[in-house]
């Protein structure tokens, strides 16, 4: 995401908490890398987890400070609704 858009957070945080449509939440990591904020450690567990594929379309909102919810829909514009994995520890 554009550096711009973190003038949105209250604070600048490096891990967040992306707390999905089914409840489940995340624990994921952002850096600075090119000029641009990234999902880092733990963003390619939750995009396994949830099929995530080029092309999906995903909305993030500031639920709290440290807390993110994602919605993402499919190539169909199909709200994804994917159950917590047991292999990545939920918070």
């Amino acid at each position: 995401m554009p550096l711009d858009f973190t003038k949105h957070f209250p604070a600048l945080l490096t891990e967040f908490k992306l707390k999905t449509n089914t409840g489940c939440s995340w624990k994921v990591t952002m850096r600075l890398m090119n000029g641009r904020i990234t999902l880092y450690q733990g963003w390619a567990i939750f995009a396994a987890v949830h099929q995530i594929k080029v092309g999906y379309m995903m909305t993030f909102k500031l639920l709290t400070p440290d807390t993110l919810e994602v919605i993402v829909f499919n190539n169909n514009d199909i709200l994804v609704v994917t159950k917590c994995g047991r292999h990545e520890p939920s918070l």
